[in-house]
């Protein structure tokens, strides 16, 4: 029985077709837990895996040269990730990925899947749409960063994610916003006093 369950998942949600060969990438799917704090991988590391979510929640950091993160995203239950740049030719990883939750991972060697996407069109479809829903991620973020002020990302992060909103321990949601746990606090008490002032009118 293959391991790969929230692998598959995740690829027959973009595919709208049987994936040949797909017991050679069941076979070649690990299944790792990590423990909160655990890192996945760190940032400049050789690393051609992609990696599904099965249970739990990480964070992708960037590392700053003072020793600082930065929080790129957050990945939880039935999402992916990888560093893309990792999976080049020579490539290593740009970022860093730390359990916030226990977890459990699926990764596969992505080397595996290009040479299947060689070979079938279903498989090369598949690889175009993770692509392109990696993209739309990434675009979506830049836009925050660069035209929501800071009590806007909140409100529309929290809106747009209620459950995961109270998962993220306060500090990392305050690296993911940009902002300083200290200015995050001050935001939070702040959108709940004119909540409570637009339900009282």
């Amino acid at each position: 029985m293959s391991s790969a369950l929230a692998l598959q998942t995740l690829l027959s949600s973009v595919s709208h077709a049987p994936l040949p060969q797909w017991e050679d990438v069941g076979n070649a799917t690990t299944v790792d837990h990590y423990e909160p704090r655990q890192a996945v991988f760190m940032q400049g590391v050789v690393n051609h895996r992609i990696y599904v979510v099965r249970s739990g929640l990480l964070s992708l950091n960037y590392l700053k040269e003072d020793g600082s993160e930065w929080i790129k995203s957050f990945v939880y239950e039935g999402r992916f990730f990888a560093s893309v740049i990792a999976l080049a030719p020579q490539g290593r990883t740009s970022f860093m990925v730390r359990a916030i939750e226990s977890s459990v991972l699926e990764s596969v060697d992505y080397r595996l899947l290009e040479k299947l996407a060689a070979q079938h069109l279903a498989w090369s479809e598949v690889l175009r749409k993770l692509t392109m829903l990696f993209a739309i991620s990434k675009e979506q973020r830049e836009r925050e960063l660069l035209k929501l002020n800071a009590q806007t990302r909140y409100t529309a992060f929290r809106d747009a994610n209620p459950d995961l909103a109270k998962r993220i321990p306060q500090k990392d949601l305050a690296r993911f916003l940009g902002l300083t746990p200290v200015g995050l606090n001050r935001i939070i008490a702040r959108v709940r006093r004119d909540e409570r002032e637009f339900e009282e009118q």
